[in-house]
């Protein structure tokens, strides 16, 4: 078995605002952590990966297919593969929350 705290996890910077830390993971899928700072913006992109999340604090309004879809604390979502997608951080607090892809996503160039 992995454990692997948050602690233990360096965060990088993907975009202004925009921090991810890697956490544990298998050859099927790994799980991120996330901080996106108020007015920060994920710009549009997608990946091969499937991804699922889930909100612990604050509101990330994402933008898929020319829809406007706002997750706050206890929402999760589910992205799939090739979807391209965009998130913002359109509130005053900073978004905490975690993110699974499938296959795993590779440390960390997050950029691709």
């Amino acid at each position: 078995m992995e454990r692997v705290s948050l602690t233990d996890s360096e965060p990088s910077e993907a975009a202004d605002g925009v921090h991810l830390a890697l956490l544990a993971g298998t050859e099927s899928m790994n799980v991120q952590h996330f901080e996106i700072e108020p007015g920060a913006v994920v710009e549009e992109h997608s990946h091969p990966h499937e991804q699922t999340g889930f909100i612990c604090e604050g509101e990330l309004t994402f933008l898929v297919d020319g829809e406007t879809v706002v997750c706050g604390p206890g929402d999760s979502y589910a992205i799939p593969g090739e979807q391209p997608h965009a998130a913002e951080n359109r509130g005053d607090e900073t978004v905490h929350g975690v993110d699974i892809f499938s296959p795993p996503r590779e440390n960390p160039n997050w950029q691709e």
